[in-house]
C-alpha cells in the first residue's frame, strides 16, 4: 500500500495544514515521502511502499512534462501497456504505476481508467490545463477520500483521517469512477451483468479454475517477498494452494487465533503442511484485544460490528508479519463470500433476489471486507492483494447464472469448490463449512467483546445512544461501544459507513441484530 494527499487550491495556510495532516496516514508508506509543491495550483504528496522498481525511480509524484501523478496501486497489465507506449514514452523507471502517463496523454482520463487491470487509485495533475483528475479502480480494493476546503477546492486523500480536520464534508470516492476536473463520472458498474452465460457446470468449474489462477498469477508480481494470509477456510487455503504451484519455493503462510480457543489454526496448519508451506501461527491473549480496540477503529475508520471483529485478528497478525519478516505483499482471501454466497444468502427466496444481494454486497464491499483488509494490512506498512477481486474473475463470476450459484445441495460455494478438486487441498478442507473469520480465531473473541461492553453500559445508556446516533443507530451494547470509540476519533463522520453489515432482513431467519453467522439456524458445523 501507499499513502496520498492532494490539495488542488492556492490557500498557503489550507496547504500547511493540508500537509500537517498528509503526515497521518504516513505508515502507509514507510519507504519514501515526497511532497511537490504547484505555488497558486496546488499540492500533491506521497507516502511510499516499495513494490515494483524499488530504487529511487519509482519514488512518486512521477512527472513527465506538464503532468505529475500519484497512484496508489498495482497494474497487473502495465507490461502489456508499456509494450504498446515504449517507442513513444521516455520511461523512467520500472514502476508499474509509470505507464498511467502515456495512457493519460492518450487517451484522457475515462479511457485510462477503463484501460487499467488493477486495484488503483490515482490522481493527476495537468499544469497546461490547470486541471486535475482522479479514478478510482472498479471494486473500490485501494481507498480514496475527497472534500472541499473552505474555498471550495476539491482535496483528495487516501484514508478520511487527513482531511477529517479540514472539510466539513468528506466522503470515500466512489469505485469505478473517475474525476475529469469538474464531475465525479461512472466509467464502469462491475455489478451489471448484460447477459448471464450459457454454460454447462464443466465449462464452469474450468473457467473459474483458469481465471482465479491468472488472479493469482498476475498478483505474484512483485520486487519484495510475498506472504499469503491462511485461515484453513476455503478462500484463503484456495488462494495458497494456487501460489504454492506456482512459486519455486516454499510459499509462508500466518495463521490467527486467539490462544485459550484458537479455531482455524489447527485447519490452516493441515493446509500448510499439505502444502509444504513455511508455516507461522500467531496467537493473542484476551488484554491484546482491548488494549487494540481504539487504535483499530482508529485505523479502520469504521464502527461497523463485523469490520471490527474481524479486523482484530488480522490486524494482530500483520502486525506481527510486518515486526518479524521482511515480507511486504499479502495475499488475500475476501470477496469470495459476495460473488459466491455466504451463509445468509441460502435463505435467498429466488435466484433473482440472490443475485441482486450479490450486486448489492459486491457494490459496498469497499466500505467493509476490503475496507478491512486495507486498514488491517497498511495500518502495518504492509500491501493487501485479492485475487477474488481480479475484474476477469469477478465478471465472470456475477455472469453465472445465480440459480446455479444458490445453495440447494447444503454445500455453499459449491462451484468453487468443485472447480478445485484434484490435488489442491485435502478433501476435508475443501469442503469443509464456512466458518466467518471473526469467529474463527476464536469464539471467545467476540464473547469478550460483548462482556466488556456487558461492563461498560447500562440498558439505558444503550437507549441513550440510540437517541444520540439517530444515522445507523446502535443495535446493542457492543455496537454502542464501538460508536462512542469511533465519535472519539471522528466525530460526526459516521455516514461514511453506509450502515452495519447485516443479513438481509427481508429473508426468512435474516432478521437479527448480530451479523454473526452463528446467530443463523444453518450454522452447523462452522467454527468447530
Amino acid at each position: 500500500m501507499c499513502g496520498f494527499a492532494v490539495y488542488t487550491g492556492s490557500d498557503k495556510m489550507d496547504k500547511l495544514r493540508f500537509a500537517h495532516e498528509f503526515k497521518k496516514v504516513q505508515y502507509r508508506g514507510p519507504d519514501n515521502s515526497t511532497t511537490k509543491d504547484f505555488g497558486t495550483e496546488g499540492w500533491m504528496g506521497f507516502h511510499r511502499l516499495s513494490i515494483m522498481d524499488v530504487s529511487a525511480n519509482g519514488n512518486q509524484p512521477l512527472s513527465y512534462k506538464h503532468l505529475n501523478l500519484v497512484c496508489n496501486g498495482e497494474v497487473y497489465n502495465y507490461q502489456q501497456l508499456r509494450a504498446q507506449y515504449e517507442t513513444s514514452f521516455p520511461f523512467q523507471s520500472n514502476s508499474d504505476s509509470e505507464v498511467i502517463l502515456p495512457l493519460f496523454l492518450d487517451k484522457g482520463i475515462e479511457e485510462t481508467a477503463k484501460a487499467l487491470d488493477a486495484e488503483f487509485v490515482f490522481v493527476i495533475y495537468d499544469s497546461v490545463a490547470r486541471k486535475y483528475f482522479a479514478a478510482r479502480d472498479p471494486i473500490g480494493i485501494r481507498p480514496l477520500f475527497y472534500g472541499h476546503s473552505k474555498d471550495g477546492n476539491i482535496m483528495f486523500a487516501s484514508e478520511m483521517k487527513a482531511l477529517h480536520e479540514l472539510c466539513q464534508i468528506v466522503k470515500p470516492f466512489p469505485p469505478g469512477h473517475y474525476y475529469d476536473g469538474e464531475a465525479i463520472k461512472s466509467y464502469c458498474d462491475i455489478t451489471r451483468v448484460n447477459k448471464f452465460v450459457d454454460h454447462e457446470q464443466e465449462e464452469i468449474f474450468s473457467n473459474i479454475n483458469h481465471l482465479l489462477t491468472k488472479g493469482v498469477e498476475k498478483r505474484l508480481q512483485a520486487d519484495v517477498p510475498v506472504g499469503f494470509l491462511l485461515s484453513g477456510g476455503l478462500d484463503s487455503s484456495v488462494v495458497c494452494a494456487l501460489g504454492a504451484r506456482m512459486l519455486d519455493k516454499p510459499i509462508r503462510t500466518f495463521a490467527v487465533g486467539i490462544e485459550d480457543d484458537p479455531i482455524d489454526t489447527k485447519y490452516a496448519r493441515v493446509v500448510a503442511d499439505y502444502l509444504g508451506a513455511e508455516h507461522t501461527e500467531v496467537l493473542f491473549t484476551k488484554q491484546e484485544i482491548f488494549d487494540t480496540l481504539s487504535h483499530l477503529i482508529y485505523s479502520t475508520e469504521t464502527y461497523d460490528i463485523t469490520t471490527i471483529r474481524a479486523s482484530m485478528g488480522m490486524y494482530l497478525v500483520c502486525k506481527y508479519i510486518s515486526e518479524h519478516t521482511d515480507i511486504k505483499v499479502l495475499m488475500t482471501g475476501e470477496i469470495s463470500d459476495e460473488i459466491f454466497g455466504y451463509k445468509y444468502t441460502d435463505f435467498a427466496p429466488t435466484p433473482e433476489a440472490f443475485q441482486q444481494e450479490a450486486q448489492k454486497r459486491l457494490s459496498e464491499i469497499y466500505i467493509y471486507d476490503v475496507l478491512r483488509a486495507d486498514r488491517c494490512i497498511s495500518a502495518n506498512g504492509l500491501e493487501a492483494r485479492v485475487p477474488f477481486g481480479d475484474l476477469d474473475f469477478v465478471k465472470y463470476v456475477m455472469s453465472i447464472p445465480p440459480e446455479k450459484k444458490m445453495n440447494y445441495t447444503g454445500i455453499g460455494k459449491y462451484l468453487l469448490r468443485k472447480s478445485f478438486e484434484g490435488d489442491y487441498l485435502p478433501h476435508d478442507i475443501l469442503y469443509r463449512e464456512k466458518a466467518a473469520f471473526s469467529d474463527a480465531v476464536g469464539h471467545s473473541v467476540v464473547d469478550y467483546l460483548k462482556a466488556y461492553a456487558e461492563e461498560m453500559y447500562s440498558d439505558d445508556d444503550l437507549k441513550a445512544g440510540q437517541k444520540r446516533y439517530m444515522h445507523s443507530k446502535p443495535v446493542s451494547k457492543e455496537s454502542l461501544m464501538y460508536r462512542d470509540i469511533f465519535e472519539l476519533h471522528y466525530p460526526g463522520r459516521s455516514y461514511v459507513v453506509k450502515d452495519y453489515w447485516m443479513p438481509n432482513k427481508e429473508w426468512e431467519n435474516c432478521n437479527v441484530t448480530d451479523p454473526s453467522a452463528r446467530v443463523l439456524p444453518n450454522y452447523g458445523k462452522s467454527g468447530e
